[in-house]
């Protein structure tokens, strides 16, 4: 009897299955059909009324087939109830007042032009409800609201990202952008709602999604980080997809713990996460400011022998993305940085365009060498001995959008020449000779820039190493 139960829902689900293909069926089909009926009304389009009749009849067997697998894919219980109710009975009218319209126009009946009209009316708000269940009730005037062509959600920066609740300002408003229109309020793929804490907690028909503390054991990050051709990767890969912020994010949500009502000051900040902490204080379009700092533009392939003559240096030259031929170069494993060697990146100056010098011993002086990339778009500087009088080298590198300073003795005036570096998105200043009162300077030479300067505030856990000791005795 079990198997039998399985078989016939199985049969159901794929007929169901065809719905969103056959309902286009009926909805163009009897629109042609009233189009055709009101122009045989004149004289000239008297030969139309063929048309009609012929229209009607498949526009009438099709609204019957597309009720019938409508009904077989409601009984998934993937979609809001009441609202499918609503659809599939103005469906079901629908598709009643067609059969009506057709027997009227075979009966040369005058008031089939008014059947016909009322089956216009129905096929819009059917059709109309039917959207609202595919692509959620706002879906018409998606295009003016805050959320943008790609899914995600314009942000307004949070002044105080320290005091911001993680689940309400951070988690809540990416899951909206990303995961409502399935497991939302009108439509719940999986039988998995996620747009309240009650049912992320529940999960869906296979079980719980999350793991408080132990991220990798969530069905959820598990998902997400699948490879995007999987079939159960989510979102689906025809969707707008998570960025690598966006599940980092989510990641580090559900290895704190998952919490719904914790403020981000009291949850542990790796070093990982505090860029995108940072990216939300500052706002933008997306959970950290996106780089787009791969060009477009097509450009020739680097010469082997130049790739060669670096490798032999110990300098990583690798392609920044699959089949480009942009360039990025690592200097992370060459112990002594001469000016020969540094010349030896000039011929690569169309292709490469990020460059890694960070914690090597660069100097001023040679950053003039390296002022000759014009093409780059990443500069690593962070804990070199470069200086204010090296950074008056980079003013000329105008595709620049990442500059990271971190650790190194530039102060708040060295960083005037980079002012007219309009492209420049992010700027690292953790541990340098700036101020606060610099820092408010800062900004509002660099409007567009995030500046980065640390200053994290960690919450004391009750992990962390506390030395007591004995207060001294007064003699």
């Amino acid at each position: 009897m079990t198997s039998v139960l399985v078989f016939l829902f199985s049969i159901n689900g794929f007929i169901g299955a065809f719905h969103p293909l056959l309902v286009h069926l009926p909805i163009g089909i009897l629109l042609i059909a009233v189009v055709f009926q009101f122009l045989s009304l004149k004289e000239k389009y008297k030969a139309l009324q063929g048309a009609t009749v012929i229209a009607l009849f498949w526009g009438m067997i099709s609204a019957i087939a597309s009720c019938i697998s409508g009904f077989l894919l409601s009984q998934s219980g993937d979609y809001d109830a009441s609202m499918i109710t609503n659809h599939q009975w103005l469906g079901i009218t629908t598709a009643a007042v067609s059969v009506t319209a057709y027997f009227l126009i075979r009966k040369n009946n005058k008031q089939v032009k008014w059947v016909m009209g009322l089956m216009a009316l129905l096929i819009i708000i059917t059709g109309h409800l039917g959207g609202s269940i595919t692509h959620g009730s706002g879906y018409l005037t998606k295009a003016f609201s805050a959320e943008n062509e790609t899914g995600e959600i314009k942000r307004k920066p949070i002044p105080d990202i320290q005091e911001a609740a993680v689940y309400n300002d951070l988690v809540q408003p990416l899951l909206e952008a990303k995961c409502y229109n399935c497991h939302g309020e009108n439509k719940q793929k999986g039988k998995l709602r996620l747009d309240k804490e009650e049912f992320i907690l529940k999960g869906g028909k296979d079980g719980k999604i999350l793991v408080a503390g132990k991220a990798g054991e969530s069905e959820l990050i598990r998902r997400i980080f699948l490879p995007k051709g999987n079939e159960d990767h989510m979102p689906p890969k025809e969707k707008s997809q998570l960025a690598k912020e966006d599940m980092e994010l989510l990641h580090w949500w559900i290895n704190s713990g998952a919490g719904f009502n914790k403020k981000v000051k009291e949850l542990d900040q790796p070093e990982k996460i505090k860029p995108l902490l940072a990216a939300f204080q500052s706002g933008g379009n997306s959970i950290a400011i996106r780089l787009s700092d791969i060009p477009t533009a097509p450009v020739a392939m680097a010469k082997a022998a130049d790739v060669k003559n670096l490798n032999q240096q110990g300098i990583t030259i690798v392609p920044v993305a699959v089949n480009s031929n942009y360039l990025a170069a690592s200097f992370i494993a060459v112990d002594t940085i001469t000016n020969q060697v540094i010349q030896l990146l000039e011929p690569l100056k169309e292709q490469l365009i990020w460059l890694k010098l960070g914690n090597t011993g660069i100097t001023d002086a040679q950053l003039a060498s390296i002022a000759k990339l014009t093409s780059l778009t990443r500069l690593y500087l962070e804990r070199t001995a470069v200086t204010d009088k090296g950074i008056m080298n980079l003013k000329d590198l105008l595709q620049l959008q990442y500059i990271n300073l971190t650790g190194t003795k530039i102060t708040a005036r060295g960083l005037d020449p980079l002012r007219n570096l309009k492209n420049l998105k992010q700027l690292y200043l953790y541990q340098v000779g700036i101020t606060a009162k610099d820092l408010d300077e800062l900004k509002k030479s660099f409007p567009v820039t995030m500046i980065d300067t640390g200053g994290y505030k960690l919450p004391i856990l009750a992990t962390d190493t506390i030395e007591v000791k004995t207060p001294e005795k007064n003699n």
